[in-house]
């Protein structure tokens, strides 16, 4: 196999693949038969400088044709693709270097001071450089499901990130949540707002739209909600997977409204607030499909296409994946999930995540292992509190964390954003804790809220909860 060969090359050559919009305003299309002839050159290229099949190449390049072309240079040759986000700084980098070590790294202009400040001493390619596409186009070479194709760093909400190795069946793995979850059809415009780096953009930026021949587009540029839906009208975007942060933000800080090209709206990255799926159908008339996985299974679960979605719930299993909860924890058979990792040996995977299923099949997150509150006796997943606090109009984001408490053990302590226009004070604490207790059961309420201007996130914009438990 060779994803370069059996869906770049193989593709109408005058299909569209890419529509990208750059940070100075210009836009372009780009066909399959382009980005076949620039990743072949790119290849060619890398070959001459020693890149060759295993060798791993880290790319750090914002959302733009040069990443991508970057990208199917690496699965053409084999080589190994180390895509990392361009917010990482010198300390972050050293990490991957120390635990990577890439041949050479093909980077953004941009990046150039970062990446020389966190000491790396090998080749950088700089882009733009149309002296990279200047070499004899290479062949694809044929790969083995289980030779390495790229490298995804976990997002480090825990301890220190850690890398993850996938064969090439990840890229032609994801067929299965393309047509069940991610919805993209042949013809349609498909937008994975994610910055490049992160597992659901490696798995949806392009690679997810193209398996389905649907054109994949990039935006190079910093998250603006009204931008953002200005954007799907602008561009007549069909499909639109966003980060759970960024449906949260555009609903509570935009006036959404109908977006008539737009027919399927997926989110995962973390769990999506009930109160903000609800949002997006009134106002905009789009149901959005939540979708559970990690940086090592691939996407796992997916709001089935059809049915009526269940706000709050990650879906169902995928087709052909065999999850099970055991003790509360949602476990998988490896060998039926063609996107799990290749350095994994067991028969059972342990997700860590405390889940629980209903009478149909659905599944509902309630928290890492370690994140569930247990409050004079009772078990309280963090998501439970914090979809509620999120149903309050006045708050923008939330996270619920385990405070000490003598007489019940631990208590919920809730950590509030706010939305432009409220002030936080005691009053409103107060509300909010009247609030939860009516959406929810009264045990589960926050017995501490506090508020802050912003949460501690990663980089891939999950919250940190660990750290707000030290604090």
């Amino acid at each position: 196999m060779n994803f370069a060969r059996d869906v770049v090359d193989a593709a109408p050559p005058g299909r569209r693949a890419l529509i990208c919009l750059s940070r100075e305003g210009e836009r372009a299309e780009i066909s399959f038969a382009d980005v076949a002839d620039r990743s072949a050159r790119l290849a060619g290229t890398l070959a001459a400088r020693g890149v060759g099949r295993g060798d791993a190449v880290m790319t750090m390049i914002g959302n733009r044709p040069e990443w991508v072309y970057a990208m199917v240079a690496c699965f053409r040759i084999g080589a190994v693709v180390l895509p990392s986000n361009e917010q990482l700084r010198p300390k972050d980098l050293r990490v991957r270097f120390e635990k990577v070590e890439p041949r050479l790294v093909i980077a953004d202009r941009r990046n150039l001071e970062t990446i020389t400040a966190s000491g790396f001493g090998g080749e950088i390619l700089a882009v733009p450089d149309e002296r990279l596409f200047d070499s004899e186009a290479v062949p694809a070479v044929d790969l083995a499901p289980t030779d390495p194709a790229l490298i995804t760093f976990t997002s480090g909400t825990a301890g220190e990130p850690k890398p993850i190795r996938h064969g090439q069946r990840y890229l032609a793995g994801q067929r299965v949540q393309a047509e069940h979850w991610f919805g993209a059809r042949e013809g349609e415009l498909c937008w994975c707002t994610a910055a490049s780096g992160w597992s659901k953009s490696a798995r949806n930026a392009f690679i997810a739209p193209w398996v389905m021949g649907a054109t994949a587009l990039l935006q190079d540029a910093r998250f603006d909600p009204e931008e953002r839906l200005a954007t799907v009208e602008a561009e007549g975007v069909n499909v639109l997977c966003m980060a759970p942060t960024e449906w949260r933000t555009v609903a509570k800080r935009t006036t959404l409204r109908p977006l008539p090209t737009l027919r399927h709206a997926v989110a995962a990255g973390e769990p999506l607030n009930p109160e903000i799926v609800r949002l997006w159908e009134e106002e905009v008339g789009i149901s959005i499909h939540d979708g559970y996985g990690q940086t090592e299974t691939g996407a796992l679960t997916g709001m089935p296409i059809g049915p009526p979605v269940r706000p709050g719930s990650m879906g169902k299993p995928l087709p052909g994946y065999r999850l099970w909860i055991d003790d509360g924890e949602l476990c998988a058979d490896p060998s039926t999930i063609p996107t799990f990792f290749i350095d994994w040996a067991g028969d059972t995977w342990r997700t860590g995540d405390r889940v629980t299923q209903d009478d149909d099949g659905y599944l509902w997150f309630e928290g890492r292992a370690d994140d569930v509150i247990i409050s004079a006796g009772y078990r309280i997943g963090p998501f439970e509190v914090e979809s509620a606090l999120v149903s309050h109009p006045a708050v923008a984001e939330a996270a619920a964390v385990a405070a000490p408490d003598e007489e019940r053990g631990a208590v919920v302590r809730a950590v509030v954003v706010l939305r432009d226009g409220y002030e936080p004070g005691d009053a409103l604490a107060a509300e909010l804790k009247d609030h939860v207790k009516a959406e929810t059961a009264p045990y589960k309420y926050p017995r501490i809220v506090e508020f802050a201007d912003a949460l501690p996130k990663t980089t891939s914009g999950k919250i940190r909860r660990a750290l707000l438990r030290q604090g």
